[in-house]
C-alpha cells in the first residue's frame, strides 16, 4: 500500500476520534453532538464550516490556488436503533443506538483526510467535506441538497465510501452503473367481512384473500418482468385477526420492493397495485393499497468509477481493487447525490472481523448486526484515498 505518511502518524488520534464517536451514537437528525465534534476538529484545522444543512449537517471548505474546479467527498454521520451487545470500553454508551453501519468510521476517515489537506494544500481548487446526517432511513442526502448544497457548494463531482463487511480489511471495490437497490415500502389492508370461523359462508376472509393476493404477487417478479432484470419484492409481515374462531375484518400485509432501474420500479408498482385490487374484488373484498419510494437506486457514473478505480490501484495496489463487485440489493441515499452530480460511491473492505478486540458480541461482525464494530486499520487507508483522490482530481499547476 502506499499511504499517506502523516497520516499514518495521525493514526492513534483518529482511532480516539472513532472511538469517542463510537460510544455516543446519534440517530437520524439528532446528530447534535456529532456535529459539533466534527465542527470543532475542522475549526481546530483552520478550515471554514457550513452548519445546517440538513439541519445537522456539517460541510468543510478547503481550497487552495486560483482553480474554479471541486470535488465534494462525503460521510455519513448517524447510528441505528438497536442495541449494541459489545462489551468493550467504546461500547455505546446510550442505551438502544449502536454504530452498527460503520458511520463513525466514515467520518473519522474524511476528518483524517481534511487534516492533511488543510495542512499541505497539494492540490489547486476546492474540497467540500460533506458530513451527512440521516442516512439510515432520514434520507440526510436528498435534505443537504433540499437545502442548498449545491447551489452553496458547487462541485464537479462527488464521491462517497462504505466499509463492507466480508471484503478482506484495505481491498476496495466498485463497479459502474448500478450498485446499490432502491429501497421501497408497501402497506396493503385488504378489508373483508367478519364472521364466526364456524360460519365462513356469512363472511368475506381477508385472510384467504391476502393469501391470494401475495402468492400472486410472486409471479410478477417470475413471470412479469424480465429475467435479466433484477428485483426483489419481500412481504414482510402479515397482521391479521385476534382469535382461533373469529374470521376478522381486515387483514394487513407490508413488505418492501427493491430494484436497479426506475422502469422496473414502475412496473412492479403497477402490477402489484391491479394484482391487489382485481384478486380483492374477485373474494368480494377492498383493498388500500399504498407504496411508498424511499431511495432511489445508486448509480454510479461511468467516467469517475474509472477515475476512482485508478486511485484506488495506487493506494492499495491493483491486486487489491476489484472494478466489477457484485452490485447489493442494500439501498444507499448517496444515490440522491448521483442524480444530482456526476460521481462514484465505493466500498472498503472491513474484514472477517478478526480486528475486533476483547468485549466483542457472539455474534458476525455485519453490518446492522449488535456484534458489528469498525476495523480501525482502515482509518489511514480511507483517509489516503481521499487526499490522493483530490490531489488527483485537483492537480497543482
Amino acid at each position: 500500500m502506499k499511504l499517506v505518511d502523516p497520516i499514518i502518524a495521525f493514526q492513534s488520534e483518529l482511532q480516539q476520534i472513532r472511538r469517542d464517536l463510537h460510544a455516543h451514537p446519534e440517530l437520524c437528525y439528532e446528530e447534535q453532538r456529532t456535529s459539533e465534534v466534527v465542527a470543532a476538529k475542522l475549526t481546530e484545522w483552520g478550515i471554514p464550516v457550513i452548519r445546517g444543512l440538513g439541519l445537522t449537517g456539517v460541510v468543510g471548505i478547503i481550497k487552495n490556488g486560483t482553480s474554479e474546479r471541486a470535488i465534494g467527498l462525503r460521510a455519513d454521520m448517524d447510528a441505528l436503533p438497536m442495541q449494541e451487545v459489545n462489551t468493550f470500553e467504546h461500547a455505546s454508551r446510550h442505551p438502544g443506538k449502536m454504530h452498527a453501519c460503520g458511520h463513525d468510521g466514515h467520518t473519522t476517515m474524511l476528518l483524517g483526510a481534511a487534516k492533511h489537506l488543510a495542512e499541505n494544500r497539494n492540490f489547486d481548487g476546492t474540497v467540500y467535506l460533506v458530513f451527512q446526517p440521516a442516512e439510515e432511513g432520514g434520507a440526510g442526502a436528498k435534505r443537504m441538497i433540499e437545502d442548498g448544497l449545491f447551489e452553496q457548494c458547487p462541485m464537479d463531482a462527488i464521491y462517497g465510501m462504505h466499509n463492507w463487511p466480508g471484503i478482506p480489511a484495505g481491498h476496495m471495490s466498485v463497479c459502474e452503473g448500478p450498485m446499490m437497490a432502491s429501497s421501497n415500502e408497501f402497506y396493503v389492508t385488504v378489508k373483508g367481512k367478519g364472521a364466526h370461523a364456524a360460519q365462513p359462508h356469512k363472511g368475506i376472509d381477508p385472510v384467504m384473500t391476502a393469501v391470494q393476493i401475495a402468492q400472486s404477487w410472486q409471479t410478477i417478479i417470475s413471470r412479469q418482468k424480465s429475467p435479466l432484470d433484477t428485483a426483489v419484492l419481500s412481504l414482510t409481515q402479515i397482521h391479521a385477526g385476534s382469535a382461533t374462531n373469529v374470521i376478522p375484518d381486515e387483514a394487513k400485509m407490508v413488505g418492501t420492493v427493491r430494484t436497479f432501474t426506475a422502469p422496473v420500479l414502475d412496473m412492479i408498482e403497477k402490477r402489484m397495485e391491479e394484482v391487489a385490487v382485481h384478486t380483492a374484488a374477485a373474494f368480494g373484498a377492498q383493498v388500500e393499497f399504498k407504496f411508498r419510494r424511499n431511495y432511489p437506486p445508486l448509480v454510479n457514473h461511468a467516467k469517475e468509477t474509472r477515475f476512482a478505480v485508478e486511485v484506488m490501484k495506487a493506494v492499495v495496489g491493483a491486486d487489491k481493487v476489484d472494478d466489477d463487485v457484485e452490485p447489493t440489493m442494500g439501498a444507499e441515499d448517496f444515490a440522491y447525490f448521483l442524480q444530482a452530480k456526476p460521481g462514484c460511491y465505493i466500498f472498503i473492505g472491513n474484514g472477517e472481523g478478526d480486528h475486533r478486540t476483547g468485549g466483542h458480541g457472539l455474534g458476525p461482525c455485519v453490518l446492522h448486526n449488535g456484534s458489528y464494530d469498525f476495523n480501525d486499520n482502515l482509518l489511514p487507508v480511507g483517509a489516503s484515498f481521499w487526499v490522493k483522490l483530490v490531489e488527483a482530481s485537483l492537480p497543482s499547476a
